[in-house]
């Protein structure tokens, strides 16, 4: 199939008339006479491409693109391998939304089979399923998965990205299930207090790693503490950081969920994004969505299945536990892709680069006269305190060309650094920072 599909004033009246219509009025016949339009757009006459694509980058050009980005809270910009958009961009991929006669999409079900069988291997879990819409959503559906009849309350971290939260807390109350904050201490979970709010009527506890300032939480005891209370632990988890950290299924995690826009998808003003979700066997027919199984035809050779499908789409409404019944199919497509062009070593050394940048630039901005507000160990992401002068570094950036780190408040700056960031980069950003500092 091409790229466009042109046909002429013929072929579009010999449509009209095999499905019994003489015109396009009459198709259109059905739409009351008086919300018609008459020539109201007064549409402009065509143009060629080329006249096309230079309006096009003319607009484009009003948009503010930073040649560095450090930051993240969420979305970050990681090196994306070629492949990813080759392979992604092939239109039986592109243009194929999630088949609802699943079993004649071979191609397709394999692909996402793979992508699970990666995403278990990467979060160290048993079961995963075929991805949702995005991270705050794999969250939200993951504490879905916890309710009970008598424990109904979800806790929340107050270490994990307000945005993610937000979410959560807007589908409990949607459904009736109660949401409390667990409260941070310097900068991580305060498992005390996780312990004094756990009680019979809580159904889990949610938790980021790193955390939404970038800090490692001590996830194996917060694990602990949530099952000796009977409750579920969910891990939300960065998927680059899996590569050098315990994973959730090592910290007894029952369900591990995170946004999978590192693994292939580029930044894109915020979407469409991937959220993952893995989760023990024991809780498998629980997950949401479609998952894809492996098995054999009738003349043994392998093939690929919708599998455990009467969940939410072939039961009653009221008895589901979940409405998602669909995938970010090409999304999921390109994690897999990235995940295999990565491989094992090539995630671990990305991840190495992450953390060694971030410490270098860490190192920089505190020499620049920033504070770092936590002593503790990190990923890639970090806080720094810069006394009321928060405005006035992101100015001197993006002066740069340089997307400095995100405001949490008039002293605090939550940054980032990746693979991508050269020292050169950094460097130039903390002279920025330090021309700030001692003015």
């Amino acid at each position: 199939m091409g790229s466009y599909l042109p046909n002429t004033e013929q072929e579009q009246l010999s449509m009209l008339r095999e499905i019994g219509c003489g015109s396009f009025d009459e198709l259109f016949a059905h739409v009351p006479e008086k919300v018609r339009l008459k020539g109201e757009l007064k549409l402009p006459p065509g143009r060629s491409e080329m006249e096309v694509l230079s309006e096009m980058e003319a607009i484009a050009e009003k948009n503010r693109r930073f040649r560095h980005i450090f930051r993240g809270a969420g979305a970050y910009d990681h090196y994306i391998p070629a492949v990813v958009g080759s392979v992604t961009g092939r239109e039986e991929f592109l243009t194929a939304y999630t088949p609802y006669q699943a079993e004649i999409s071979q191609g397709i079900l394999q692909s996402i089979f793979e992508y699970q069988t990666m995403i278990c291997e990467l979060t160290g879990m048993e079961a995963a399923n075929a991805s949702v819409y995005d991270g705050g959503t794999a969250a939200a559906e993951a504490a879905a998965m916890c309710r009970e009849k008598k424990r109904e309350t979800v806790l929340i971290s107050a270490a994990v990205n307000p945005q993610v939260a937000g979410v959560v807390k807007t589908y409990c109350y949607g459904s009736g299930m109660k949401t409390v904050t667990v409260p941070e201490k310097d900068g991580v979970t305060d498992a005390e207090a996780l312990a004094r709010l756990l009680d019979e009527t809580s159904a889990c506890f949610y938790v980021q790693q790193p955390n939404y300032y970038g800090n490692l939480e001590d996830a194996e005891a917060l694990g602990q503490i949530t099952h000796e209370a009977g409750a579920k632990y969910i891990m939300g988890c960065n998927p680059i950081a899996l590569a050098l950290i315990r994973t959730p299924g090592e910290c007894g995690a029952d369900i591990a969920v995170g946004e999978g826009q590192p693994l292939g998808l580029p930044l894109a003003f915020g979407g469409p994004y991937l959220g993952f979700m893995a989760a023990s066997a024991k809780l498998v027919r629980r997950l949401p969505g479609r998952i894809v199984g492996e098995t054999v035809d009738r003349d043994g050779r392998r093939a690929y299945v919708l599998t455990l499908q009467a969940r939410e789409q072939h039961i009653r409404r009221e008895k589901a536990g979940s409405n998602i019944c669909s995938n970010q199919a090409l999304c999921a497509l390109a994690a897999g892709v990235y995940l295999s062009a990565m491989g094992e070593e090539g995630l671990r050394q990305a991840a190495s680069l992450c953390v060694s940048k971030a410490h270098y630039l860490a190192g920089e901005l505190v020499r620049a006269g920033l504070k770092m507000k936590y002593g503790r160990p990190y990923f890639h992401e970090f806080v720094t305190v810069a006394a009321g002068r928060s405005d006035a570094v992101l100015a001197a950036l993006e002066e740069r060309g340089i997307l400095g780190g995100l405001k949490l408040n008039d002293d605090e700056l939550l940054w980032c650094a990746t693979e991508k960031n050269t020292r050169a980069e950094i460097d130039d950003a903390a002279a920025a920072v330090k021309e700030v500092c001692a003015g």
